[in-house]
């Protein structure tokens, strides 16, 4: 399989993105990424994370980006969305947050503020409490609503 092919099969899994890392680990040298953002082929979405151009835009997008920004040095997400935005991503309240709501793990670091459009919350999640997106994880509804209750944000909304 090519390099292409192999870009194209991550990115699939992440509704069209894919970060540095994972496109050098299919073969792309780093000094190459900037001719194939000017040819189009490819756009840049936030230092390290880039997007195939042609790939179908999705309805949420953002959850694959941000989870992507939350990755660790070894190019692992940390970030499982929650709280508000768990709800809405099960469709288990009408509550549009103004924020995006991650939790990610105490130890969880960045050199610059996260973006304000993410409300960040420090804990340790069980593998029980997490489900799987398409390149991004969740809270399982469960969880998202104890979490809701617990912070005392959108009791009355259920």
């Amino acid at each position: 399989m090519g390099s292409q092919d192999q870009l194209f099969e991550i990115a699939d899994r992440q509704q069209g993105f894919f970060t540095a890392k994972q496109a050098e680990e299919c073969g792309y040298k780093r000094s190459n990424f900037r001719l194939k953002i000017n040819s189009g082929e490819w756009t840049q979405e936030e230092r390290g994370i880039y997007r195939l151009a042609r790939y179908p835009m999705t309805e949420r997008p953002e959850l694959v980006l941000w989870s992507l920004w939350s990755k660790n040095i070894e190019d692992i997400p940390q970030g499982v969305w929650s709280h508000e935005t768990a709800l809405d991503i099960h469709e288990l309240s009408d509550v549009m947050p103004s924020k995006m709501h991650m939790t990610v793990p105490p130890d969880f670091r960045r050199r610059k503020e996260p973006p304000k459009l993410l409300c960040l919350y420090r804990d340790v999640l069980e593998r029980l409490d997490i489900e799987e997106g398409q390149g991004y994880r969740v809270t399982t509804p469960l969880r998202t609503i104890i979490d809701c209750v617990t912070e005392g944000t959108v009791a009355d909304n259920f």
